[in-house]
């Protein structure tokens, strides 16, 4: 921006001041976290730590339960990303923006709460959604699929990403779910297990049956799409066909990931807090150990 004499009419900006904000993003939107995301996420927390941040990601953690002066980046993905993202689900996304452009500590409580109940609606609605899946899916004798295509009249667009999201982690299989966008038109969104990229399976299906799908777009573990209505059940067997040319056997099988054993002496408060200090999320995981544990 300097090169560019962006500065030259008006003071250059502290750009510090904009790193709250800039640990939300990168946290909530599941951003690689690379040594220099890590850094990036690490001072912001320490901006809203200390209270320098603004009055909308204060605001969103109180109404959490959640004391600014110990938040994590699991806090930000966990209950603040949720809450501003319930408005765009359920309602309008400039509520969650006016929220973070709050001036005043009252205007954004009251933003908050409002984004908060949304969050509550959303999260009523993603349970009777995922009862009504799991349901159908009993019906269907899931070690003859490869993937997961589900559709209901009764989802709701804000919300099948969430599903789709559940239903991978049960299953472990590529789940697509979809819902009603009006004149004979379903709206999906997906999401993928390592193996398989969804937004290639998507255009090899393009590839295979040229009408079928409407419009799509996304990355490997995440797309949207659209398609008709009456082209759900051939899409189902297009995409499955499609899944069972990409993955083997052993890769819907899940696995997790250790990092081993603690010796007897690394098993303590001051461990725990070590790890608790530092900043983990997508790309950068947070440990996992497991050993063999006898009771008295």
């Amino acid at each position: 921006m300097r090169k560019r004499a962006a500065f030259t009419d008006i003071p250059e900006p502290n750009l510090t001041e904009l790193l709250d904000l800039v640990a939300l993003g990168t946290v909530a939107d599941l951003v690689k976290l690379d040594a220099n995301n890590r850094i990036l996420v690490e001072q912001g927390l320490r901006r809203i730590r200390a209270g320098a941040c603004c009055a909308g990601i204060m605001a969103l953690l109180r109404i959490a339960g959640k004391l600014p002066e110990k938040v994590t980046a699991q806090d930000l993905g966990f209950y603040v990303g949720p809450r501003l993202n319930a408005a765009g689900r359920l309602d309008d996304m400039r509520l969650g923006i006016a929220c973070l452009l709050a001036e005043t500590e009252a205007d954004a409580t009251q933003k908050a709460q409002t984004l908060h109940e949304l969050n509550m609606e959303r999260r009523n609605i993603e349970a009777d959604m995922q009862d009504a899946a799991l349901s159908a899916l009993e019906k269907i004798d899931l070690a003859d699929n490869f993937s997961l295509s589900i559709y209901s009249s009764d989802y709701h667009q804000g919300v099948i990403g969430i599903l789709a999201s559940r239903l991978k982690e049960k299953y472990h299989r590529p789940a697509l779910v979809f819902a009603d966008a009006g004149d004979g038109i379903l709206k999906g969104s997906g999401r993928s297990i390592p193996g398989l990229h969804l937004r290639d399976a998507l255009d090899l299906v393009t590839k295979q049956h040229p009408s079928l799908i409407i419009k799509f777009g996304g990355h490997a573990m995440a797309a949207g799409l659209s398609i008709l209505e009456r082209d759900f059940d051939m899409f189902q067997q297009a995409f499955d066909a499609v899944a069972r040319e990409l993955l083997t056997d052993a890769d819907l099988q899940a696995v997790i990931e250790t990092d081993g054993s603690l010796h007897g002496q690394e098993i303590s408060l001051q461990t725990a807090q070590m790890l608790a200090s530092q900043v983990w999320g997508q790309g950068f995981s947070q440990p996992v150990f497991f050993d063999d544990f006898k009771s008295d």
